[in-house]
């Protein structure tokens, strides 16, 4: 019973802690103006890959995004949706963390770039149209790739490589053990 406790209080702090990291690294891309809009390089979304070596990072980046997102001049609707897109990343990065290409979890990479070029795409556009109060559904797939590239760098140049380093390490087992 004992052995239970302290493997919940252990998932609890990894999820804090990566909720914690995502939220401060969030706020440092904010600072440099590259965290919300169209055109996004969010250091913390290195983090996306985190599923792929403990559950207890989809906890914590989605409480990590709205966290992140309280600053976000979406607003609520980005809390509710940059939240959303990336509770689902999480989910399904984890669901694929097995799925590899000479050992590493490029599927996994590939479903916060889809998430978040979908969901945060729409989401600026359905913005954009309540403000303008015009249709401005052409400006969804621009937009949407946009959001997507600055995932995809950023997965790809920081996401995999500390993935790799982490695993490759022994530093994952050590960190994210039961």
């Amino acid at each position: 019973m004992k052995t239970q406790g302290i493997h919940k209080l252990h998932f609890m702090a990894q999820a804090g802690m990566i909720a914690a990291i995502y939220a401060v690294l969030t706020y440092a891309a904010a600072a440099m103006n590259l965290a919300y809009g169209a055109v996004q390089f969010r250091f913390s979304e290195a983090l996306t890959l985190l599923p792929v070596m403990t559950p207890a990072a989809i906890p914590g980046l989605a409480i990590g995004c709205f966290l992140a997102n309280l600053a976000s001049p979406l607003g609520p609707v980005d809390w509710v949706f940059g939240t959303a897109a990336s509770l689902m990343a999480a989910v399904l990065s984890y669901l694929a963390r097995n799925i590899r290409i000479k050992s590493l979890p490029v599927l996994s990479m590939l479903f916060p770039v889809l998430c978040n070029a979908v969901i945060i795409g729409l989401e600026i556009v359905w913005i954009g149209v309540m403000d303008s109060g015009t249709a401005a559904w052409a400006e969804f797939l621009p937009t949407a790739i946009s959001v997507g590239i600055g995932e995809l760098a950023v997965c790809a140049v920081l996401g995999l490589p500390l993935t790799a380093l982490l695993e490759r390490s022994g530093a994952a087992k050590k960190i994210f053990c039961c």
